[in-house]
């Protein structure tokens, strides 16, 4: 028979499992697209996973502790929250690389250059100052660079993207410890355990979806413009299919909601 101990401790290993998601690799690979190390993007994945965690042991143990029971509608507004996100992350590098969309510059006279965390493309004889950064020139684009620019928001990007995506996924671990563990303070320590599982397993799958971004950065800018421009249409189409599954499939804008936190 299963022991708490024995519970718990394969609660990090489902936490590593739990950071393979489809909706939580999608949303670490649009925010890394833009990372030149991999160093940085693994830590990256560790502030996503702390936001994660954070929201699974607040929500999740007011649910084993107290015995909270959130209303379907609420469940659903609370996994729409995290189509919404995918759509922004995926809109933010979509404008990007605006400028690479629309063909300002030809392929054929580029040339790539760094600039700080970015890598930009001028054309042959064309200076910073003409071009004026024109490819960043968006509302999404200009937030990003000069929040970017402070370094809290490359702190607090990745962290936000995990207290929404906990907040999605708190539920269900709280019913599943609750199915498992009857005691509440093991109940807690297994939510623990299993955000540090969460953490090391975002840590590895960030590190590993930023490879192909930081090996092309600074050697193919355009095959990287490409990989950058994917992850960002990648984000927003799979968001805009949870807010259909969402908001028709599941009923939280059609009829009744019928929510199954899983």
């Amino acid at each position: 028979m299963a022991t708490p101990v024995s519970i718990v401790l394969l609660g990090f290993f489902l936490g590593m499992r739990h950071a393979t998601d489809p909706d939580h690799v999608i949303a670490v690979t649009t925010i890394v697209a833009r990372q030149r190390r991999v160093g940085a993007a693994a830590l990256i994945g560790v502030l996503w996973g702390i936001g994660h965690t954070l929201t699974i042991i607040a929500v999740g143990g007011a649910i084993i502790v107290f015995g909270v029971v959130i209303p379907p509608r609420l469940g659903l507004g609370m996994e729409l929250s995290v189509a919404l996100m995918l759509i922004v992350l995926g809109l933010l590098n979509v404008a990007r690389i605006a400028r690479w969309i629309t063909g300002t510059v030809t392929p054929a006279h580029v040339h790539p250059h760094r600039d700080g965390d970015y890598v930009h493309s001028h054309g042959q004889g064309e200076t910073r100052a003409v071009h004026g950064r024109a490819d960043e020139d968006t509302p999404f684009a200009r937030l990003d660079r000069h929040l970017g620019g402070l370094g809290l928001y490359q702190v607090l990007r990745p962290l936000v993207v995990g207290v929404v995506h906990g907040l999605a996924g708190s539920a269900a671990v709280a019913l599943l410890v609750l199915a498992t563990i009857p005691d509440p303070l093991w109940g807690i320590a297994y939510l623990i355990v299993f955000g540090v599982g969460t953490i090391a397993g975002m840590m590895l799958v960030t590190a590993a979806s930023a490879l192909p971004f930081t090996y092309t950065v600074s050697r193919f800018a355009a095959l990287n413009r490409h990989l950058v421009l994917g992850s960002g249409v990648a984000s927003v189409g799979f968001g805009l299919f949870l807010v259909y599954r969402i908001g028709v499939v599941d009923g939280l804008f059609s009829g009744p909601p019928h929510w199954m936190p899983g």
